[in-house]
């Protein structure tokens, strides 16, 4: 009988390491385990903090779009004295970098200044890469979980299509041949803007607009080549008309 208990003690002092042998590999595991997820967890935080201000849009495109809205649409929206809806793409509201370009300063033909922190450059493009580099924080963009988020209403450079940004940027796409596909791209995207920017339900004022948007910009998609962009003309000869 004694024997028994001895031999009971010594499986249950055995069990209770063994169980303590398992628990503390359970253990070492676990913290193994959290370790490689939080830091594959910084490991990502960190990627997107050192890419969190790309943008993945043409600053340059996106100023011939804004140019050629502001020579040869504006003049007409003005003298109807309509208000471009902010659900418009044309809207300024919905340009990623209208804030940055209302602070360029061209102080002389070859100096331009930053309107946020007063440096000077040579170059405008040299002024772009500073507000690329310096001051990101300032377009128009939202943040989301720490990341910023581009929000690809907000870039005019997917427009060029459908209100000819190569004839502003005089590009040689303009001498190559056309392509009936893209035209009817980018017609459907001209007429679509017409639509959303000058609903004709809106009024006189907004079915005249859309006529006239449809006439300006989206009649030269076509590979005819009987009809060319901006036939209404711009805000110089709008503004010879009221001399």
């Amino acid at each position: 009988m004694k024997s028994d208990t001895t031999i009971a003690s010594i499986l249950l002092v055995v069990s209770l390491c063994l169980h303590g042998l398992f628990h503390a590999s359970s253990a070492s595991s676990l913290t193994e385990g959290n370790q490689d997820f939080e830091g594959s967890v910084a490991r990502t935080l960190k990627q997107e903090l050192e890419h969190a201000h790309e943008v993945h849009c043409s600053r340059e495109r996106s100023r011939a779009a804004w140019k050629v809205i502001e020579e040869y649409l504006m003049p007409f929206v003005e003298r109807e004295g309509f208000q471009i809806s902010s659900k418009c793409r044309l809207h300024p509201d919905n340009d990623l970098f209208r804030d940055q370009e209302q602070h360029k300063i061209h102080m002389d033909i070859n100096e331009w200044q930053c309107g946020y922190c007063k440096k000077s450059f040579r170059a405008e493009k040299f002024l772009d890469q500073h507000f690329d580099n310096r001051h990101y924080n300032l377009l128009n963009v939202y943040m989301t979980n720490s990341e910023f988020i581009q929000s690809h209403s907000k870039c005019l450079a997917d427009l060029c299509g459908a209100v000819h940004c190569d004839v502003m940027m005089d590009t040689k796409s303009r001498k190559s041949k056309c392509n009936p596909a893209a035209a009817a791209r980018n017609r459907h995207l001209c007429e679509s803007l017409a639509d959303s920017c000058f609903p004709v339900h809106q009024g006189p004022s907004a079915s005249r607009l859309h006529e006239l948007f449809l006439r300006q910009f989206c009649d030269a998609h076509t590979c005819s080549g009987k009809r060319k962009p901006f036939p209404k003309g711009g805000r110089v000869g709008f503004a010879l008309l009221l001399q």
